[in-house]
């Protein structure tokens, strides 16, 4: 049976490329059931402390001697973050006031961007300036692509597409080390300082490695959908 594969050509045989797109959506949902579940598991755990996250990340701060970040409440499940441009440390329901070593383990890991913001950390300057290419090419890149097909395989715009989409890829693999680095700095922080004892930093480094995990499955897809984009172009021009 014929089918319509790859960029819209007729095949008769099964477009193996697409095995690449099916790898890179089981890593993402496996990786986001992981971080779902680890995070679920100690939530329900109270910390001995029995800071907030709130507190522990202004404790953090505090310890590393940084006193120009705020620490704000932000709405929504798991969506924290440091904002370098205002120097804010956003943290969602589920961990600013909660005392559960997830809440504090997440808290820390935004402690670690801003300390790496403070002490000029490169890869996390290198992700910075990568950040509007990075943006304006996932917007941008595939449109291209689609319109360089639509218009007999127009070399130029598929090329510039892919270049575009190539940025986007380099951006997630930067991520990575950035990641790590403030997970590393966080549990370092909690169990110098004492916010979590015992068995508790076990448990931050689970919710941790879990979150880290999502990290590198995005950019395993990302490097995936690259991968299968250079395959069917190389082959279409072999055509």
């Amino acid at each position: 049976m014929m089918a319509y594969i790859g960029f819209g050509y007729p095949r008769f045989y099964f477009d193996w490329t697409y095995l690449l797109v099916i790898i890179g959506v089981v890593l993402s949902l496996w990786a986001s059931a992981g971080v779902r579940s680890a995070f679920n598991r100690f939530s329900t755990v109270a910390t001995i402390r029995g800071m907030t996250g709130a507190q522990a990340a202004q404790h953090i701060l505090a310890q590393s001697g940084i006193y120009d970040v705020r620490v704000i409440h932000v709405r929504g499940n798991l969506n924290d973050h440091y904002d370098p441009r205002n120097k804010t440390l956003a943290l969602s329901d589920p961990v600013y006031s909660s005392t559960s070593v997830a809440a504090v383990s997440v808290a820390a890991h935004e402690c670690g961007h801003a300390i790496q913001h403070a002490g000029g950390y490169l890869p996390l300057k290198i992700r910075g300036s990568l950040v509007p290419v990075a943006n304006f090419g996932a917007v941008i890149s595939w449109p291209l692509i689609l319109i360089g097909i639509l218009m007999g395989f127009n070399q130029t715009l598929i090329t510039v597409g892919i270049v575009l989409f190539t940025a986007v890829v380099l951006f997630h693999l930067v991520t990575l080390p950035v990641e790590f680095n403030a997970s590393a700095r966080g549990l370092r922080i909690l169990s110098g300082s004492g916010i979590l004892m015992g068995d508790e930093n076990e448990g931050a480094k689970k919710v941790l490695r879990a979150a880290a995990l999502t990290y590198v499955a995005s950019a395993a897809g990302m490097i995936l959908q690259l991968l299968r984009l250079l395959i069917l172009t190389r082959g279409r021009r072999r055509e």
